[in-house]
């Protein structure tokens, strides 16, 4: 089991290898995720605060690249709960007033390829 601290949210137990979004929405946090967790939109983007992952998908890199974000937040429908993580949200359906979107797919799609963070 892995850790994720959510700031000012508290402490949760997950099943190590969950994606993230999906750890987040089931301890009931509104996290967004208006794509569907494909890694198209960035709402369901979040803060390091702690234990921030070495690894991320090209398709995070490429889309965080173009938004201008690489290197200030990650997406969290692109993360492995692999261990200990603190995060802070940067956007929630309750403070955006958006619906959270489809419900992201159990896998991390697209097909991640795995590559070492900048």
């Amino acid at each position: 089991m892995a850790r994720v601290t959510v700031e000012e949210r508290g402490t949760f137990e997950v099943q190590e290898g969950a994606r993230l979004v999906l750890a987040l929405e089931g301890a009931g946090v509104d996290v967004l995720h208006r794509c569907g967790g494909q890694a198209r939109c960035t709402t369901c983007r979040v803060e390091f605060v702690a234990g921030e992952p070495e690894r991320m998908t090209e398709a995070e890199r490429a889309v965080l690249e173009a938004k201008g974000l690489l290197g200030s937040a990650r997406l969290s429908c692109q993360i492995e709960c692999d261990h200990d993580m603190t995060v802070r949200l940067v956007q929630t359906a309750s403070n955006s007033g958006l619906e959270p979107g489809k419900a992201p797919a159990e896998h991390i799609e697209p097909e991640p390829v795995w590559i070492t963070r900048p």
